[in-house]
């Protein structure tokens, strides 16, 4: 493997302790030549993340209190990180230019994206890497949205010759030079985009669990590890928010076909989750699914009406109900006279009558009833195309367990199936279809 891309999350480098994990893996392959640090994570269940600190020394200044104590936090908390390390990094000048930066009112982005800058000089100074400030690479336009041409190319002709550098996470900068942060999953996205940027064999992703698991652990004792996943039936778990890894960091590594492995600091022996663009023509799964995961809060709106795929126009109308009222749809189910409409309860808790209402006039459906507090819950895998029976077994699973299904949804890829059922059965119907798929 020619090149590497770690990038570690807050927990992995939450004291000394953890940050002496890092440098052994590091040093533990040669090819780990691009590291992507996060800030410190808690330490422990009751303790603060920077990040957090960081953002409340904003607040106190912006109400004209004191930061004094809220800050020596912080500066503690890094130079007790240095001081049990044993290095010899001095990060007094640093923190000075933050709290004054502070002080002075500097944006809720410079702020929060300190904690990865200061944790970024301790993680290189740890590895004898070059420090490279994400604001020099990762451009943003004018009007903070991410510019990946423009990184792309700083990147090429930034790194070119560079062998073993840190590069922080969470932020870049726009034309201007002021700092912006990327709004979800910034230090994941941070060490994609570096990932993709300089052409890496593999985007190592390392957290505090041991990659992404069939089933929530809340509701299923010990789930089995998913090995190896594509990126489709990765976006339909993530779609659901079953993964350690957040999608808007899938999409630079995707377009380039590099692979993901995400990994444990904690436990770097064991396999992790390997995201793949395809498998390989000998790789089968090792079961007919790859995992389950589902979401509550929705909304099901059933439409019924006779001769309705003779009708022009019908579910035109339906939709442009939703426009008007600036609601997105999840799913779109439909049979021969019904179509049923899957939206997320935050939408349209306070205006779920009116909607229907309109629906009545616009469509004149023979019926219309709307079912609240809802789940949906996914069963995805690529071996499900290969294996007949995979309905009946899901279905006789639920139905074993005394759950009843409203919606029933199947992409034509075959991918996954996707039940709509009440919320009260949610925990249930999960334990069901593991039970019938993997135990």
């Amino acid at each position: 493997m020619g090149t590497k891309v770690c990038k570690f999350g807050g927990s992995s480098l939450a004291d000394a302790q953890q940050l002496q994990k890092v440098r052994e893996i590091v040093e533990a392959d040669s090819a780990r030549r691009f590291v992507v640090p996060s800030a410190p994570g808690r330490r422990s269940a009751s303790d603060t993340k920077v990040t957090d600190l960081l953002y409340r020394c904003r607040e106190l200044q912006g109400q004209g209190e004191s930061i004094d104590k809220t800050f020596a936090e912080i500066s503690e908390r890094y130079q007790t990180i240095v001081s049990d390390l044993g290095t010899s990094l001095d990060l007094r000048p640093q923190l000075d230019e933050v709290r004054a930066r502070i002080e002075a009112g500097a944006s809720a982005d410079y702020v929060a994206s300190r904690g990865e800058f200061l944790n970024g000089l301790v993680v290189a100074d740890l590895l004898h890497f070059e420090f490279v400030d994400a604001a020099d690479l990762v451009r943003f336009d004018a009007d903070g949205r991410f510019d990946a041409e423009l990184t792309q190319t700083t990147l090429e002709t930034q790194l070119e010759g560079r062998e073993r550098i840190v590069v922080p996470g969470f932020y870049g900068s726009n034309p201007s030079g002021e700092i912006v942060t990327f709004s979800r999953g910034g230090s994941d996205v941070t060490g994609a985009i570096l990932a993709r940027g300089v052409g890496a064999d593999l985007y190592e992703n390392w957290t505090d669990v041991s990659g992404m698991r069939m089933a929530d652990p809340r509701i299923v004792e010990n789930p089995a590890l998913i090995e190896q996943i594509t990126y489709r039936e990765l976006r339909e778990l993530a779609y659901m928010g079953a993964t350690v890894l957040h999608e808007d960091a899938i999409f630079p590594v995707r377009a380039a076909g590099i692979p993901i492995h995400i990994r444990n600091t904690n436990a770097p022996d064991e396999p992790g989750t390997l995201i793949l663009r395809s498998p390989t023509s000998t790789d089968r799964p090792p079961r007919a699914i790859t995992g389950i995961a589902g979401r509550k809060d929705f909304t099901i709106v059933y439409v019924e009406k006779t001769l309705m795929n003779a009708e022009v126009g019908f579910a035109r109308r339906m939709l442009g109900v939703l426009e008007r009222h600036q609601i997105p749809f999840e799913h779109l189910p439909s049979g021969i006279d019904t179509m049923s409409l899957v939206l997320h309860s935050s939408f349209v808790d306070d205006r779920l009558d009116a909607i229907c209402a309109e629906i009545e006039r616009e469509c004149q459906p023979d019926s219309i009833e709307a079912f609240r507090d809802m789940a949906l819950i996914a069963t995805v895998g690529r071996g499900m195309m290969h294996t007949p029976g995979m309905a009946a077994r899901l279905f006789g699973a639920l139905a074993g367990a005394g759950v009843n299904i409203r919606m029933i949804d199947q992409g034509s890829s075959e991918l996954n199936i996707i039940v709509g059922i009440e919320s009260g059965d949610f925990d249930a119907a999960v334990r069901a279809i593991y039970s019938a798929f993997v135990s």
